[in-house]
């Protein structure tokens, strides 16, 4: 039973309320709560009918560092890191770092100078917690700098085993390609890694460097990763990398014991399927259509209709050839759709070379009406180069015939589209894929199936250039083991966003990876502070998150991201 006492303290009255209890057969005080004086009790039940006046709100960035934190602390990633890479005696240790840095470069692409103010805006302040200083580039840096090459290797190695053994990841198709990524590090600068070459973003004036993966056809998961000098070409990197797959074979097996690499034709060499026979990895790669134009031959009445949804307006020519040394079986597909985007291609570069022809043939008419005068007087041989270049483009040699003469000690062009070469060329090479693969027994179904596979890597390169998610870019390293922990991060990064991807997957809900990330970012921590009441020590907090849309609430029940909320 509750009672009102009032005590009289140095001629001030203040009340208590006190519970009293029968304790033992006899009346006895159990509690007593100090109410304060009358003005006071008064003021509290007058508050009690207004909404309490608010300090300040605090809002985090939490549904997507949080879903990734979740899966991070599920594989147990940082406990991985730190076995193998030694920590330092101060801040964070390394597998924190890289966590860090990993769900940053997937969620909100940045440098390490920027990465204290970004965590300070995410709810990633509780779930890991660390100083500002913490969290410097300098701080960063000092503990990268211990983690070497073959740790990368060695953490990559165990943690695709354990992704493989946890999430039951299929290995039976795995696809391998090459990418680079262009910088902006300076010529003079003393590393081996950015290097001048091929730009597949068409940056070929910038140093880039080259990234070859491994992923799986489930959600493009990366088991492996290489790094390599920009200016080496992708079948001279696969030789290496060959090699090595080879090794990792042994780990991967113990799940699956029929692996297929899939690859495309730039990666083919003679010296690379040594290794790959000598390996126990089957594959399915494709063949450069030029260097076999007898298969090209082929006409297409004997090709055959593929059964299936899939490959309704897919045709098949199978043969078996000698590629490489080893007879192979070959799978020669005829598709109208590649055909229409082939011919779209092909008619666009026609277009662009004439329009090049066109103007080497008017800055040389102009030179020999004198309209033109100075600058380097052009010859045949620069003329010829010119037009070298200009038929540069794909399929352009052998499309047109030209010309370079004399008139007047000044050299002329003449040019023409070779039609009968054109309509050929249309005939014979295009919306035809030559496929070859050690796997006799698969049907053309399956070999087809496997080879398109291969989008899933494309995939996986294509969100790492996302400028706004998993964005490679930007990159301000300039040492070989900085750019080797970036690319590292990176990884890290796209294999946290495709286990993420795949866990929604499994709860029935398929998103593209911006549009994933735009529902998790949308979904904010919210803080309400409100203003200490007298008596209290702490100011009272009351926890919660932003409005969710019912797309947002869906994601966040499946992740049941609610967990991660501040208390």
């Amino acid at each position: 039973m509750a009672s009102l006492t009032a005590k009289v303290i140095k001629g001030h009255t203040y009340y208590y309320a006190r519970e009293c209890r029968r304790v033992g057969g006899r009346p006895k005080i159990v509690r007593t709560v100090y109410l304060g004086s009358l003005d006071r009790i008064l003021a509290a039940v007058q508050g009690a009918q207004q909404p309490p006046a608010l300090q300040s709100v605090d809002i985090a960035s939490f549904g997507d560092v949080a879903a990734l934190y979740d899966l991070a602390q599920s594989i147990g990633l940082v406990e991985l890191i730190d076995r193998i890479v030694p920590k330092r005696r101060q801040g964070l240790c390394t597998g924190q770092y890289l966590l860090l840095a990993a769900i940053n470069r997937a969620v909100h692409p940045a440098s390490k100078t920027q990465l204290a103010a970004w965590y300070g805006q995410t709810a990633l302040r509780r779930l890991l917690p660390a100083q500002e200083s913490q969290l410097s580039s300098q701080a960063f840096w000092n503990h990268m700098d211990g983690v070497t090459e073959s740790h990368i290797q060695q953490i990559e190695k165990e943690l695709s085993a354990r992704l493989v053994e946890q999430f039951h990841l299929s290995l039976r198709t795995l696809t391998y390609d090459g990418t680079n990524f262009f910088t902006y590090i300076r010529t003079q600068t003393p590393a081996t890694l950015p290097q001048r070459g091929h730009n597949k973003q068409k940056r070929g004036d910038l140093r880039q460097v080259s990234l070859g993966m491994l992923v799986s056809t489930d959600f493009h998961i990366p088991l492996f990763h290489k790094l390599y000098e920009g200016n080496l070409n992708d079948s001279t990197v696969f030789q290496t990398i060959s090699q090595e797959l080879r090794e990792r074979y042994a780990g991967l097996a113990r799940d699956c014991q029929h692996i297929t690499l899939v690859f495309d034709k730039g990666n083919n060499s003679s010296e690379a399927f040594e290794t790959v026979d000598a390996s126990e990895f089957h594959f399915v790669g494709s063949l450069v259509p030029t260097q076999h134009a007898d298969l090209l031959e082929v006409p297409l009445r004997k090709y055959q209709s593929l059964p299936g949804e899939r490959l309704k307006d897919c045709l098949a020519y199978r043969t078996r050839k000698t590629v490489f040394g080893h007879e192979r079986t070959i799978v020669i597909t005829y598709n109208e759709n590649l055909l229409a985007g082939q011919m779209q291609g092909l008619s666009g570069n026609l277009e662009k070379t004439r329009q090049r022809l066109a103007e080497i043939q008017q800055v040389l008419r102009r030179r020999r009406e004198g309209r033109t005068r100075g600058g380097q007087t052009p010859t045949v041989a620069s003329v010829n180069r010119q037009v070298q270049q200009a038929l540069a483009r794909q399929w352009m040699k052998g499309l047109f015939r030209w010309e370079v003469g004399l008139e007047k000690g000044l050299p002329t062009l003449s040019y023409r589209t070779d039609a009968a070469a054109l309509g050929r060329f249309v005939q014979l090479h295009l919306g035809k894929t030559i496929l070859f693969t050690d796997n006799d027994a698969w049907s053309n179904e399956q070999i087809v199936l496997a080879y398109r596979a291969q989008h899933h890597i494309e995939h996986a390169f294509r969100d790492m250039k996302n400028p706004h998610y998993l964005g490679w870019s930007p990159m301000f390293h300039w040492t070989d083991s900085k750019i080797r922990v970036h690319a590292f991060t990176c990884v890290l990064a796209l294999t946290l966003t495709s286990l993420l991807q795949r866990t929604l997957h499994q709860k029935g809900i398929d998103l593209s990876m911006p549009r994933m990330y735009d529902l998790l970012g949308g979904i904010r921590e919210t803080l309400v502070i409100y203003p200490r009441r007298p008596g209290e020590k702490t100011p009272r907090v009351a926890a919660g998150h932003s409005t969710l849309s019912c797309e947002q609430q869906k994601v966040f029940d499946a992740l049941d991201l609610k967990r991660y909320l501040a208390a």
